[in-house]
């Protein structure tokens, strides 16, 4: 007997086959009836089958045109928390800590379990840990001796689909985690030959946006290599500023680098923002935040700050953008008193007594735990479980739907 004569033998007389489980798995006599409707109307089916196609392109094609990558240097789970307590004297208080995706993110570099911002960064842009000390090169370089393989950043591989990128920070501008996105070098120290990587970039025509301090250090450093940085960065079409308030709305490129670390880093985001979604391609953002609690009502208050440019940010972008926070390694703080209602610092200009045991103990070290990965946005659903700090770069890679040498990939793939 053929598969054919099998099948209609097992028919009830009179009756074709039930074809209900063919496609809507409901049971009983309300799927057998939206079922034999489906069969029946070729109109129904039709339309159908578009909505079923549509759902799954969209889905397919739920892409970041944006990303922006907030990064809270020292930011850790306990500096969060402490700061959470210090500003609204409740736990889980602060914006980031409502994002809906959130993650634990291993910090670790190739060559120690306590990694510097140098390696740190390095592999949250690149994919790839590297040593401590290194600037977005392979783990075979040996910091001040060898250089390593070079590996491309997330901005580069932006720059080169013609997408605006933006470094923004209030540490020096050609610090590690700054530099970690733009810049290769053995020796996270080596600030002119850094900054010169701006002015020659290895993919695209190099950042769009800088806003950052250290503008004097930046001078002097290029100086040494022979490169006058004002003349060097017009050439390339970059408007050189010394103050927020300098940038224009008509600059398209600028780099605004001040003598002080303290400036607005909310008005700061918006700005560069306004210049970077000019390009209709999108862009990348990465924004990084001194959370360093060594000076501990300073570090609490920088959270506090990014916090709310975070919160701002989620407000004014698109649903076309990722928003990922995370930090490159966290800080030895922990909180170890404090009531409900009850500052957990002393009031500014005075000391709690001799004998009080403090709501917050600081060592002023780098530590080694797992640190929070935050996200809204295309792309964000992957932020989940356990990661290690290279995750980030393949997540943001996804978001915008390229693969790791910067090539598009089918949606599937990208999931």
């Amino acid at each position: 007997m053929t598969v054919r004569a099998r099948s209609a033998a097992v028919r009830e007389p009179g009756k074709t086959a039930d074809r209900s489980c063919m496609l809507f798995p409901w049971p009983g006599e309300a799927g057998r009836a939206f079922a034999q409707s489906f069969w029946r109307f070729p109109m129904t089916r039709i339309i159908l089958s578009l909505i079923l196609i549509a759902s799954g392109t969209f889905a397919a094609e739920r892409r970041a045109k944006n990303v922006i990558l907030f990064l809270g240097d020292a930011g850790g789970i306990p500096t969060l928390h402490a700061a959470s307590l210090y500003k609204h004297n409740h736990p889980q208080k602060l914006f980031l800590q409502s994002l809906p995706y959130i993650a634990l993110s291993d910090t670790s570099a190739a060559d120690a379990w306590v990694t510097d911002s140098a390696a740190g960064m390095s592999a949250i842009v690149t994919g790839q840990k590297t040593n401590n000390g290194v600037i977005s090169q392979s783990a075979a370089a040996v910091r001040g001796k060898r250089d390593g393989e070079v590996l491309q950043t997330i901005l580069e591989h932006a720059e080169q689909r013609g997408l605006s990128t933006g470094v923004l920070t209030n540490m020096v501008i050609t610090d590690a985690t700054a530099a970690a996105c733009y810049a290769h070098s053995n020796d996270r120290s080596r600030a002119g030959e850094i900054f010169a990587q701006v002015i020659r970039p290895r993919f695209g025509d190099g950042v769009d946006v800088l806003i950052g301090a250290g503008r004097d250090r930046v001078i002097e450093s290029t100086a040494k290599l022979g490169i006058q940085v004002e003349s060097a960065l017009r050439e390339k079409g970059i408007a050189f500023r010394d103050s927020l308030a300098a940038i224009s709305d008509q600059d398209r490129r600028v780099a605004a680098l001040f003598n002080t670390h303290d400036f607005d880093v909310s008005d700061a985001v918006r700005r560069a923002i306004r210049i970077l979604s000019k390009n209709r391609k999108g862009y990348f953002l990465m924004v990084e935040w001194d959370a360093h609690t060594d000076n501990l009502r300073r570090g609490l208050e920088q959270v506090i700050q990014l916090d709310a440019a975070i919160r701002e940010t989620a407000s004014m972008t698109g649903p076309d953008t990722l928003i990922l926070f995370t930090a490159d390694h966290s800080f030895d703080l922990r909180v170890r008193g404090g009531k409900a209602g009850q500052p957990m610092l002393p009031e500014e200009g005075t000391q709690a007594p001799a004998k009080a045991r403090p709501a917050i103990r600081v060592d002023d070290g780098h530590t080694g735990e797992q640190v929070l990965v935050a996200a809204q946005g295309p792309g964000a659903e992957r932020v989940h479980g356990f990661l290690t700090n290279a995750d980030l770069f393949h997540i943001m890679m996804a978001a915008y739907g390229w693969d790791k040498t910067g090539a598009a990939i089918s949606g599937r793939a990208a999931r």
